[in-house]
């Protein structure tokens, strides 16, 4: 052919376009070899993409670098199709001797090759609207020979019908001639061709190495420009245009964000111009149905060409016949079994109504004596009804037109599908097909039969706490009413992982679902979960990890016998986005993701540059990506839900809030902040308060604390920089070290800035002690933990295991799911605008530590930021004044006021508070004590004394609380003034006291039927006791 279809590539690179006419000049000699050529020319396009928009990667795959194209310029989900399909497509033709690429494929591989290109000219030269003209079709020097047979064939025909036998017997005897002559032609180019070939490719390969070296030598110019002095900043699409080499210069020195969003704009405007016919749709169907694991062929592997269904083999056949002369695009057979229809559009054609039409095939499906029923695999009698008097011969259809899923337009886009097996199922949109493995999971798993199983299973052997069974249950009822998503909160200590852990061994001992993923966002989480799968025990004694298989980090590929997957986020993105094998959509049919909220709490995971230049929402992506990515029941953890963590998962399903937690014994409480005023403090930046961030219950008057938004965008980061400086560290760190003990046990966590202020913090802390402690102090005792650090993990475990460091100093390193329950000190060094994260880095010292005596845990706070977040901190204290005493208490418990006006939360009174408060006070008193009594006999003494006088040991007696009211009437005698008459009538009125907390047994303190001295109540009675316990144990010291 003497124009090609990539010349307008020369304005950018001559070796670009002539890599595109080598590919055509190979076509009529050996088609594979020309869809190998145009893997190489989209390779080399990423690569020039890559290079325009000033990203530098290593040594990396082809997937690897589409990936990271992908994540900086957010390419066009077509686009990404495309590129896929080219290089899978000469990956076969590289790889696999029997590939069946013929010059139907190569043609077609060819226009979808021109069509990235324009993509490509569209987006960095200086034509946005550039046209074309039409594909022009390459020489095919088998053509004239097809048609001459044709010739041949239809007078042969005439022969039989004509009496002018002579004359045609004379030009079919031309026309054989000509036949002959054209196949000696044809023997004769055979003969020349491997010469012809072995040149062409040669002059490929030479043309491909000198792109390449093209290529390195523009990288190495860029960055020499970079050096030498910053580009100017890239404003207006009309600069970009200019010239294609210049704006390629600028945005690579620069990387200015304006610069990059206009190449992404242009980029998405050049993919709207894709246009593909329907051959080159059904090629990019052919190709999703192959990633998702079936046979497919829409040229070859058609019912006209004898295909059929093969025990063994999972084949999707091309324009299978059903009722009337109706066929349907494809019919996807698992071995034997017919399981699904599937209706293919053209590219550009909406595909979410054509559901109705798959429908059609699935009913007039006729089924072949050799076939086996899928209803009958399912273990039915006879077909699904389809609710209109017919019935389905098949359990599930598709609709598509090969467009990846694109949310913003899911009716044009996706692959949509419906199980037709039940009625009320609606049709939903997916990434891509089933698998055949999958598609009979589906058939041969029933939920009912799974739920009722869960409904009849015990929570005993589970060991679980009243709370966690309650999430469990909430979780498994709303699977059983058909929602797929589910959030529960639970307050960071409160045992997620435990929780989980049963949730799970419910699940698989069931046979709810088939895999779970369990997705964490952080390494160092998903070791501390298979700590717990390894050691909490279940039935038997044994844990999760001896009764089903668990495939620990790092061990991706899920086999049939793995039940249970841990991976990290990350891992799990580079699988799906970067990987020429990705898992099909139904690798996993449950995900389990623990700490949900990490996905969108990045502002610490970016770099400040990227913060500056960069949309977060090209971080937001591959988190998102990988959980829309599987079709599976997604249920998330999280202690500090909000309104973005709801937009996944719908809103929590079960709360259990940090205030619950703690009334209930199963947290600590903390302290009002510990402020320190410095100059920066007193006069330096605030916090700029915008619009005001909150949602308010209206029947309840509290915040919602999953409508909240995460970002308060307040200015954080020129404050964090003002931190950073070393007299005003020097003054706090001088002055925590008047506070902190590093050689005791109480545990410690500062939190930073940045990587440099933590070492600035490490050093100054240390010189701090040695100036109080001298030789007695051990520089171990305080240690940075960032992801700087050699060995994070060994120290992480140090931290947590062992007595140094008793002080760690980090950044955002340890503020999730890092389980220390030690920690009794907080150090904010640094402000946050994620409430989430403020939230989370809370959480680290919520936990129990009865080892230590840990009762309440203190945070100092010289850079305001409780202040800053407390309008919205869903963590507030449960006593939030320790100057009220408890004496201040009994008499507002006495008061009737209080049991009339509001608590906290809705059914609760002042008085329930009131209560509440008091118990955490008796509880401080008296662990404490406890702590003590082991080493000081008096104490002990007077301890046992009292569990013999109350019925129940001192360090419990928080947990059997009396209902208020009883409290109250026990502590309202006046001194001869109230009448027997009244008393008895408040006596009678009063509701009978309440049970325990602790474990759900319905346990009565003595204390709560008015066992005190001279047959009155006993809250002052204890309070009196307990402040008697207290200076004992204060004077042991």
């Amino acid at each position: 052919m003497s124009t090609s279809n990539f010349s307008f590539l020369t304005s950018h690179s001559p070796l670009l376009a002539e890599l595109g006419a080598t590919a055509e000049r190979l076509y009529p000699y050996d088609p594979a070899s020309c869809v190998l050529k145009l893997r190489l020319l989209a390779e080399s396009l990423t690569q020039e993409v890559a290079d325009r928009i000033g990203l530098t990667v290593g040594q990396s795959t082809q997937a690897e670098l589409l990936r990271a194209v992908d994540q900086r310029l957010g390419l066009d989900a077509q686009v990404r199709q495309m590129l896929h399909v080219l290089r899978q497509r000469g990956n076969e033709a590289a790889h696999q001797v029997n590939h069946r690429i013929g010059y139907r494929e190569g043609l077609e591989s060819l226009k979808l090759a021109r069509e990235l290109a324009l993509w490509f000219h569209r987006t960095f030269g200086n034509a946005p609207q550039f046209k074309p003209g039409p594909f022009v079709l390459p020489d095919d020097p088998s053509q004239k020979l097809v048609t001459l047979q044709r010739q041949i064939t239809a007078l042969q025909g005439q022969l039989q019908q004509t009496q002018t036998a002579q004359a045609a017997q004379a030009e079919l005897a031309q026309l054989l001639e000509a036949q002959a002559a054209q196949e000696r032609d044809m023997a004769q180019r055979a003969q020349e061709e491997r010469a012809i070939y072995e040149q062409l490719a040669e002059d490929a390969s030479q043309r491909l190495a000198d792109l390449q070296t093209a290529l390195q030598e523009r990288q190495r110019a860029d960055a020499a420009a970079k050096a030498a002095a910053p580009a100017a900043t890239i404003a207006t699409i009309a600069t970009i245009a200019t010239t294609a080499t210049t704006a390629t210069t600028a945005t690579t020195a620069q990387g200015d964000a304006a610069a990059l969003r206009l190449w992404a704009e242009r980029s998405a405007q050049a993919a709207q111009q894709v246009q593909m016919d329907e051959a080159a749709t059904r090629l990019l169907i052919d190709q999703q149905l192959i990633d998702a694991g079936w046979e497919a062929d829409t040229v070859h592997s058609t019912h006209a060409r004898g295909a059929r269904p093969e025990k063994g083999k999972n084949k999707a056949i091309a324009e299978w016949p059903t009722q009337g002369k109706q066929s349907a695009d494809y019919i996807l057979f698992a071995g034997l079994t017919p399981i699904a229809a599937v209706e293919a559009k053209r590219l550009n054609t909406n595909v979410a109504g054509k559901i109705p039409q798959a429908e059609r095939y699935a009913r007039g499906l006729p089924l072949a004596p050799e076939h086996q029923p899928a209803w009958a695999v399912e273990g039915r009698a006879a077909p699904w009804p389809d609710g209109e008097g017919g019935s389905f011969q098949l359990p599930f259809v598709y609709s598509c037109n090969g467009r990846p899923l694109i949310k913003q337009s899911p009716e044009a886009s996706g692959t949509w599908h419906r199980d037709v097996r039940q009625t009320a199922n609606l049709r939903k949109v997916l990434p891509g097909f089933h698998s055949p493995q999958g598609l009979l999971d589906q058939l041969t798993r029933s939920k009912a039969d799974a739920q009722a199983r869960l409904a009849q299973e015990s929570f005993a052997y589970l060991r679980l706490r009243d709370y966690q069974v309650k999430a469990i249950a909430a979780v498994e009822a709303a699977l059983a009413q058909g929602q797929s998503n589910c959030l529960l909160a639970m307050a960071t200590g409160t045992g997620k992982t435990r929780t989980i852990i049963g949730l799970m061994y419910r699940f698989l001992k069931a046979e709810r679902f088939r895999r779970i993923l369990f997705l964490v966002d952080r390494t160092a989480l998903g070791t501390q979960a298979m700590d717990n799968f390894n050691e909490a025990p279940l039935e038997q004694d044994q844990p999760l990890s001896k009764i089903y298989n668990i495939a620990d980090l790092g061990d991706m590929a899920a086999q049939a016998e793995t039940r249970v997957q841990v991976a990290t986020v990350q891992a799990m993105a580079r699988r799906i986005l970067g990987s020429d094998n990705p898992p099909p959509l139904d690798a996993y049919d449950c995900i389990i993701v623990d700490e949900a909220h990490r996905g969108y709490t990045l502002d610490q995971d970016m770099t400040e540059g990227e913060l500056a230049l960069r949309d977060p929402a090209q971080y937001l992506s591959s988190y998102r990506r990988v959980l829309d990515y599987f079709d599976a029941a997604k249920i998330g953890l999280t202690a500090t839900p909000a309104q973005h963590t709801s937009e996944i998962f719908g809103k929590p399903v079960y709360t259990y809030s940090y205030r619950e937690a703690v009334a209930d014994d199963w947290l600590i409480d903390y302290e009002p902040p510990i402020r320190y005023e410095t100059l920066l403090s007193k006069h330096g930046i605030h916090f700029a308060k915008g619009d005001t961030v909150e949602s308010l219950n209206l029947s309840t008057g509290e915040i919602e604390a999953a409508e909240l938004d995460d970002e308060l965008h307040f200015e954080v980061e020129s404050f964090n920089r003002r931190v950073i400086n070393e007299d005003f560290n020097r003054i706090i760190c001088e002055q925590l070290a008047q506070e902190l003990d590093p050689l005791g046990e109480e545990k410690t966590m500062v939190f930073c800035a940045t990587d440099a202020h933590a070492d600035m913090v490490v050093r100054l802390l240390g010189q701090a002690f040695e100036g109080i402690y001298g030789e007695q102090y051990n520089q171990a005792a305080v240690q940075k933990i960032t992801g700087a650090c050699d060995k994070v993990d060994q120290l992480i475990r140090r931290y947590k295991n062992e007595r140094f460091p008793s002080i760690a100093v980090t950044v955002d390193l340890l503020t999730t799911g890092i389980d220390v329950p030690a920690i009794c000190h907080l150090v904010f060094m640094r402000r946050v605008k994620s409430r989430i994260l403020y939230e989370q880095m809370i959480g680290r010292a919520t936990r129990r530590c009865d080892d230590i005596g840990k009762t309440v845990f203190k945070i100092y706070d010289p850079v305001d930021l409780y202040a800053t977040l407390q309008s919205v901190n869903t963590m507030k204290p449960l006593v939030k004044n320790p100057q009220v005493d408890m004496e201040q208490l009994l008499d507002e418990l006495n008061h009737p006021t209080a049991y009339t006006a509001p608590g906290s939360a809705p059914g609760r009174s002042h008085a329930h508070d009131v209560l509440d408060e008091l118990n955490q006070k008796l509880m401080r008193v008296l662990r404490s004590a406890q702590h003590k009594a082991d080493k000081h006999p008096a104490l002990k003494e007077r301890l046992d004394a009292l569990e013999q006088q109350w019925g129940v040991p001192p360090v419990e007696l928080h947990r059997h609380p009396p209902h208020p009211r009883a409290v109250g009437q026990g502590l309202s005698r006046r001194a001869g003034a109230a009448r027997p008459e009244r008393r008895a009538r408040r006596r009678a009125a009063a509701p009978p006291a309440g049970p325990a907390r602790h474990g759900g047994a319905r346990v009565q303190s003595r204390c709560g039927q008015g066992a005190g001295p001279q047959g009155g109540g006993c809250g002052r009675y204890v309070v009196k006791m307990a402040a008697s316990t207290y200076k004992t144990s204060a004077g042991s010291y």
